[in-house]
């Protein structure tokens, strides 16, 4: 079954395109993830990028972007009239299609360990993914903001992550959860008197004794007051009726509904029964709109299938390329190994290496998963790469920050295919393993697997090397070289042994 995740980021940067440039492409750039959407506010100083995917390749993505926020923004410069924790600060997983609740869930918890891990950034979960009842509100994890958490987080212990260190960097913290679809809704007023925005905020808003499934703050936007919303479950609490309740106490102090704006996309059911509510039509059904009917025609999705990852390599872009090919040959190459494991467990001829057999399964799968994983980080990196080139400079300070950018992306995009070296190494390693006690009917397979680990060593040293002789930091073009050479005399080696057990027990030639 088809799965289509959901994930509406929110980043702490309104102002400088060219930052929230990076950070789309950098998002873009993960094969099977697809932006639908972007929006950003100069006076709220955040951008909201919405895009969707399967399971795997969304969570990548969802990590890319939060690595290049953590990269671009400084928070101890960022300024903004809406509550922030981080760089990216808030990060949702929403169920679209093929998926529920619990499996965004475990996505969040995916992402929260690894960002922690890996980035050094300090994760919140929040909403369904909430490890305490007391940080399933948004507000409640965000109170007091970036500055007030600097403060707190290595003394205060109910201020501790949930992941990552318990001490802020410049990125700030960022908070991962999964919830049901909302709807980001601001009205603005005839006034600019925001504390008026504020009291109706106060009015409409659940925690302050308002409608159920309604957040809402005022905030002083362009000059005039706005009461900013999300709306939590639109099929509970409509649009319509929290306009309307607006209107009646906006009339209290003598003013009223000027504008309304929503912030990213929005579910068409929503506008529906605002449109059904307004129009007063009755008996309306869903069905009797043009467009949902054509959707339900049979040919409606023949002409558009997804991509697969080859046809994504063949096109005329630049990534995915090389390194994305090298990860994905590697990953065969673990399927294969994990494929010669499984064919071996449970045959009584080979019951004394039934437990290693087993053993094997899991690496291999973890492998699998890695390299698949690491398809899609390294066509990120060359976007990240791309997109730190397009960075203006045209003055001394501009010049120095490309620069520093460039360097930057340059050396992940050469440590991204050095990570997938190692992990084809030690697939190939596996597949001599298997070759010489695994189930000889399947000895060929073992060889091809290891074809497949080959190549990708191969090609992925390839993309190390020319990114290492981009970079000024020639110690670590030098570890780079150092490690790709231990990696090449281990796979000499494991190579030799399969080789050797392939013509002992299949009677094959190399």
């Amino acid at each position: 079954m088809r799965q289509i995740i959901e994930c509406v980021a929110n980043f702490s940067e309104g102002r400088r395109t060219a930052v929230i440039d990076e950070i789309v492409a950098t998002i873009g750039a993960v094969p099977g993830v697809h932006v639908l959407d972007r929006e950003s506010d100069l006076d709220h100083n955040r951008s909201v990028i919405t895009f969707i995917g399967a399971p795997e390749p969304i969570v990548e993505a969802a990590f890319q972007g939060i690595a290049a926020a953590a990269r671009l923004i400084d928070m101890d410069e960022h300024s903004g009239e809406h509550p922030r924790l981080g760089a990216a600060d808030v990060v949702p997983f929403i169920p679209i299609e093929g998926a529920d609740m619990n499996d965004c869930v475990l996505l969040a918890r995916r992402l929260g360990e690894r960002v922690g891990r890996d980035l050094d950034i300090p994760v919140y979960l929040y909403e369904a993914a909430a490890a305490r009842p007391d940080r399933e509100n948004l507000e409640d994890v965000r109170r007091g903001q970036y500055e007030a958490l600097k403060e707190a987080i290595d003394t205060d212990p109910d201020r501790a992550p949930d992941y990552g260190p318990s001490r802020l960097g410049k990125a700030g913290a960022v908070i991962i959860g999964a919830r049901a679809p909302l709807v980001a809704y601001n009205v603005y007023l005839t006034t600019s008197d925001v504390e008026i925005a504020r009291r109706i905020g106060k009015t409409i808003r659940h925690s302050s004794g308002g409608y159920r499934y309604v957040k809402a703050l005022g905030l002083l936007v362009d000059g005039k007051a706005q009461v900013s919303m999300n709306l939590t479950n639109y099929t509970k609490t409509p649009i319509h009726g929290v306009v309307e309740a607006i209107r009646r106490e906006a009339g209290r102090y003598g003013v009223g509904i000027q504008s309304s704006e929503i912030v990213g996309l929005i579910p068409q059911r929503a506008l529906l029964d605002a449109a059904q509510w307004y129009l007063q039509i009755d008996g309306f059904k869903p069905e009797q709109v043009l467009e949902n009917r054509l959707s339900e025609s049979p040919s409606a999705d023949a002409d558009s299938p997804t991509a697969s990852f080859l046809d994504e390599l063949a096109a005329g872009t630049a990534t995915p390329g090389g390194g994305a090919a090298a990860a994905y040959s590697a990953a065969m190459g673990a399927a294969l190994v994990a494929m010669v494991a499984r064919v071996t467990i449970g045959k009584k001829k080979y019951a004394d290496v039934e437990s290693r057999m087993n053993d094997i399964v899991v690496e291999a799968d973890q492998l699998r998963a890695d390299l698949t994983a690491g398809v899609q980080r390294d066509s990120a990196a060359f976007e990240a790469v791309m997109a730190a080139f397009r960075l203006p400079k045209t003055s001394d300070q501009e010049q120095a920050a490309r620069a520093e950018a460039v360097e930057a992306a340059t050396r992940h995009a050469a440590e991204v295919p050095l990570e997938a070296a190692q992990l084809a190494t030690r697939v190939l390693e596996l597949a001599a393993e298997l070759a010489e006690t695994a189930n000889i009917n399947a000895v060929s397979d073992s060889g091809s697997a290891g074809a497949m680990a080959g190549a990708a060593l191969h090609a992925a040293a390839l993309n190390v090397k020319i990114n290492a002789a981009s970079i000024r930091d020639q110690d670590a073009a030098s570890r780079w070289q150092t490690a790709l050479n231990e990696l090449q005399e281990r796979a000499n080696r494991a190579r030799q042994r399969l080789d050797a057990a392939i013509q002992e027990r299949g009677g094959i030639t190399i």
